[in-house]
């Protein structure tokens, strides 16, 4: 395992989000990754903010690592009219998908859990997301570059899908999977320095 800087913690990102990965290696830090394990799925009447809370805190306490190990854990999902919309299975869903929040606002929410021994902090951050209207012709485009399909709500702001995206209100990390300004107040929370 990789350490991060002289005096700091050891950090272990429990995912395997090659996009929460780009945004810790630009902070400049340095991190193993052991994705946690976990069932995913939404239980009955959860609402969207309830589900990436408790599968982040899952997520945190999921993977085992050394004492003095800072962990990691975060869960993304859209939110469009409160129905949790995850990643597309094929092109039908990433069709409907797209249609559902073209021309419009959704939310994207992500739960973010840091873990230090014995020392836990988690929160939700929400961020709200205009969407253009989306075409046919560009729907199908889109699905055509593959973007879509490991994509929560079908699209990627930092992707080819950030050309569908009209405006963002509240953090842009957090629509890419990781609200790096929260996760450095939750680090500190619990003890760890991240900066």
């Amino acid at each position: 395992m990789s350490t991060a800087s002289s005096g700091r913690a050891p950090i272990v990102l429990a995912s395997g989000s090659p996009r929460r990965r780009e945004l810790l290696e630009q902070l400049g830090l340095a991190f193993a990754i052991r994705a946690a394990d976990i069932d995913e799925s939404v239980r009955d009447g959860e609402p969207p903010l309830d589900y990436v809370q408790r599968l982040s805190i899952e997520k945190a306490a999921a993977v085992p690592v050394p004492a003095g190990t800072l962990v990691i854990a975060a869960d993304t999902t859209v939110d469009v009219d409160g129905v949790i919309f995850g990643k597309p299975a094929d092109e039908t869903e990433a069709r409907s998908m797209l249609a559902a929040i073209s021309g419009r606002r959704h939310h994207v929410h992500t739960g973010v859990t840091v873990r230090l021994d014995d020392r836990s902090a988690t929160t939700v951050v929400s961020t709200a997301v205009e969407i253009a209207p989306i075409d046919e012709a560009t729907a199908a485009w889109y699905i055509a570059t593959g973007e879509p399909f490991d994509k929560a709500g079908g699209y990627a702001l930092q992707g080819a899908g950030g050309v569908f995206v009209a405006g963002v209100e509240g953090s842009v990390s957090n629509v890419i999977g990781l609200p790096l300004a929260e996760l450095v107040e939750l680090a500190r929370r619990v003890g760890a320095e991240l900066l």
